[in-house]
């Protein structure tokens, strides 16, 4: 099985040890693993501003970078959905996406939807607080939304809880929003910001050591809280839990303070 690896912009350019992570994730399952070079982005951040012509041209370099792969994986759920569920605005129905459409995948989607993964083995003795984000829940179904009144395998939290020492918190609010939605945190920011400060207040009443997401962007936004704030939590995103990583953690206020000083 040939896998094309779709790093998005902000993993490559602020956080490309998550890109690392995914690969070592995947290579431990003696998958072939590529990283085409030629990759751009994939054009969210343009559609998501209403630059639909602006983003065309980016959806049409995607297809013809990742056309021949067997799969294509993401640690992102928002930018999965993007080629996944909105690609088809810009591309409608051509033959090359329609195929491509079909074998996208987030990281942890395809673990459990391709490989038939449950559990993965290892250990993180932390308290874990696992965020939803918005596309992986909605958009891709990675868990089970509150409004539904059927449950879903938990894509995320499962896998992660074959760890060994694992401890999950437990939220007042499981699936609400963290405020970032891209462009939306430059545009609303005190909005954004104070979405992200109700969000983390319900991990500190549970007690979350690390906080964790399949998406890294936003895991961005509420780490700049985090350190602005001098709250005792770290922030990985899931393929780094899964690849071994542990956490500079928990960090204490004092060591926050001293480290963005």
């Amino acid at each position: 099985m040939r896998v094309g690896l779709f790093i998005p912009c902000y993993v490559d350019q602020f956080y490309p040890d998550v890109g690392m992570a995914t690969v070592e994730v995947l290579e431990k399952l003696n998958l072939e693993v590529d990283f085409p070079p030629e990759q751009t982005c994939c054009g969210q951040p343009m559609l998501n501003t209403g630059c639909t012509t602006a983003a065309v041209p980016l959806a049409k370099r995607f297809v013809d970078i990742f056309a021949d792969y067997d799969y294509v994986v993401c640690p992102s759920g928002s930018c999965t959905s993007m080629v996944r569920n909105h690609f088809h605005e810009l591309l409608h129905d051509d033959p090359g996406y329609l195929k491509l459409q079909k074998k996208s995948f987030e990281l942890c989607e395809f673990l459990h939807d391709v490989l038939g993964l449950t559990r993965w083995e290892g250990e993180f003795p932390y308290r874990v607080g696992v965020h939803q984000s918005c596309h992986g829940l909605r958009e891709l179904r990675l868990e089970g939304c509150s409004e539904e009144m059927r449950s879903r395998p938990r894509k995320v939290q499962g896998f992660l809880s074959g760890l060994k020492g694992i401890e999950f918190t437990q939220l007042k609010r499981p699936d609400e929003c963290c405020g970032f939605g891209g462009t939306f945190a430059v545009a609303q920011e005190a909005i954004s910001v104070m979405m992200g400060d109700d969000r983390l207040e319900d991990h500190q009443q549970a007690g979350t050591e690390v906080l964790t997401a399949t998406d890294m962007s936003c895991l961005m936004h509420m780490e700049g809280i985090i350190r602005r704030n001098n709250i005792p939590m770290a922030v990985m995103h899931v393929a780094e839990i899964l690849a071994g990583r542990r956490p500079t953690k928990p960090w204490k206020p004092s060591e926050l303070k001293s480290a963005s000083a």
